[in-house]
């Protein structure tokens, strides 16, 4: 058995909306994507030393699997993290087989909350989801999420795709760390008791 960690970055509002580009995800009529670039390095090391540094497997949406394949393609070998990301088994929930290449790829479809409880029962090292917002919105719906490794930037930006927008089943969180950043980000690791 193996725990389900979420890494998102969010807004003060809640928006996890498109933190890295303007074009993103413009969903919605999004226009303020790009938001979290200010505090973005100093996170980043972050990330590195808190969700990186150890083993873990991915679990994308489809949206999401598709920027971080293209975006591992067009950087090679030129990150710090790209030999632990290219290595890591990857499981893509997608209604169409057809997925881009990226190494290590399972395709997941049909009912997804039976998907990811089956993958949770093997043996393997933590599963990861970045992102990927319509995703977590079903892990929440089915009480799937284990660790909740959140980001919240000093920013508001209105109205956008929620983290905690349409809500789960009601539960209590354990923080087991929390860290701020000199930027002004503050990371929140939460544990399901």
């Amino acid at each position: 058995m193996r725990d389900l960690a979420i890494l998102t970055f969010q807004t003060l509002d809640g928006v996890m909306q498109a933190p890295r580009s303007p074009d993103e995800d413009r969903s919605g009529g999004f226009e303020r994507g790009g938001w979290a670039n200010p505090c973005w390095d100093e996170v980043m090391a972050q990330v590195r030393r808190e969700a990186m540094a150890e083993p873990y497997d991915f679990l994308f949406g489809r949206k999401t699997y598709e920027t971080f394949a293209a975006h591992r393609q067009a950087t090679a070998d030129q990150e710090p993290d790209a030999v632990g990301i290219d290595a890591a088994r990857k499981y893509v929930v997608s209604a169409s087989p057809d997925v881009p290449e990226w190494g290590r790829t399972e395709v997941l479809s049909g009912d997804v909350a039976k998907e990811v409880a089956r993958i949770k029962a093997e043996e393997g090292p933590l599963l990861q989801v970045h992102g990927s917002w319509q995703l977590i919105q079903a892990l929440l719906e089915h009480d799937l999420i284990d660790l909740y490794r959140i980001w919240t930037f000093p920013v508001f930006v209105g109205s956008g795709k929620r983290l905690f927008g349409a809500g789960g089943p009601p539960g209590d969180l354990v923080l087991e760390k929390t860290e701020g950043c000199p930027s002004g980000a503050v990371m929140h690791l939460y544990r399901r008791p």
